[in-house]
């Protein structure tokens, strides 16, 4: 068994393992490290090219797309490691990106997860996306991360350079303990892709882990691999799976009463959408809503079943504010200015 193994979910994304691949294996070397790439169930030739020019890189073949969840959690199944490393197909990864996460990891046994810096591949100044300098969630259950609100975007510049325990870690990039994956449960098949991290890290603080973001560690990111930002499917699933986290993870006190809330929130980008004359985006809102209220029963299973053990302690490490509010009416665009 080694100790850390990297896991690289594929799904038809050949040009971009033939660019990042041999960079992974350059910089992640080590005995004590194994690098898998688990197959999506791709047709672009991705298996055979991975095969015939890695011979040092696992390959696990799944059978079709079980999404991002699915797909891990089939894979990582497959797999005996002391941690797990969810690495995305479209990140450039840094020379020593790894050792500081094992480290940390090895320091801190209460640590469930953690992640690297996450900057733009494609403008290396500044932060990405997906992930950023760590990751939050507002009281209605919106993302956002230091150097990430909304849309807005900062430069690096040393601003969030300090450890830090998070809410949730990022699936572009995170190391996570074998054995809390395997207590908590893994990923929820049920939310495809998007946001299943979320939910993951949420069960892991219920269940007293903590989770950080480690700015030694640096890596590159694409973003937008699989589903482009603008894709209304990947708004479907962004929509119907806050709806989804929410229901799953709130504690009783203001359960109600902050899913009313989201959902007349959610009714507005509707209406945004359709006012800027994107139909499609307006229609996997209300598509989202309405596949929310189908697995209405699934989900109240769900919910019995979830550890809330720490859930006063979760909830003081979410943002009890809103950063719709804050970002659109009060022009709080960074990290700083929304805590302050």
């Amino acid at each position: 068994m080694h100790k850390t193994a990297i896991v690289i979910l594929n799904w038809n994304g050949l040009g971009y393992l033939q660019k990042f691949l041999g960079t992974v294996v350059k910089n992640s070397g080590s005995n004590e490290t194994a690098i898998y790439v688990a197959d999506n169930g791709s047709t672009d030739g991705s298996a055979e090219w991975v095969t015939e020019n890695f011979s040092s890189v696992r390959f696990i073949q799944l059978d079709r797309n079980n999404g991002f969840a699915g797909g891990y959690n089939i894979a990582l199944d497959q797999i005996e490691a002391r941690y797990y490393v969810l690495l995305n197909s479209d990140i450039e990864v840094t020379e020593g990106w790894l050792d500081p996460l094992v480290r940390f990891m090895d320091e801190n046994p209460d640590v469930a997860s953690c992640q690297p810096k996450i900057l733009s591949y494609n403008n290396k100044e500044l932060f990405e996306h997906a992930g950023a300098a760590g990751c939050y969630i507002d009281k209605y259950g919106y993302p956002f991360c230091r150097g990430r609100i909304i849309s807005h975007v900062e430069e690096d510049l040393g601003q969030y350079d300090t450890t830090e325990d998070v809410f949730w870690t990022s699936g572009a990039c995170m190391i996570v303990r074998a054995e809390a994956w395997k207590k908590c449960g893994g990923f929820d098949n049920d939310f495809f892709a998007h946001m299943e991290e979320i939910d993951l890290c949420w069960r892991f603080k219920n269940s007293g882990y903590r989770v950080c973001f480690i700015p030694e560690s640096v890596i590159y990111h694409v973003g937008g691999g699989t589903l482009p930002y603008k894709s209304p499917f990947k708004t479907y699933l962004n929509f119907r799976n806050s709806l989804f986290l929410l229901y799953k993870n709130l504690p009783e006190e203001g359960f109600s009463r902050i899913l009313f809330i989201r959902k007349l929130l959610d009714g507005v980008a509707a209406l945004f959408f359709l006012l800027k004359g994107s139909p499609e985006n307006f229609k996997s809102v209300w598509n989202a809503h309405m596949d929310y209220y189908k697995a209405a029963d699934k989900l109240k299973e769900k919910r019995k079943i979830v550890n809330r053990s720490e859930s006063e302690k979760t909830q003081r490490s979410i943002l009890n504010k809103s950063i719709v509010f804050e970002f659109y009416i009060k022009k709080n665009k960074t990290y700083s200015s929304l805590v302050s």
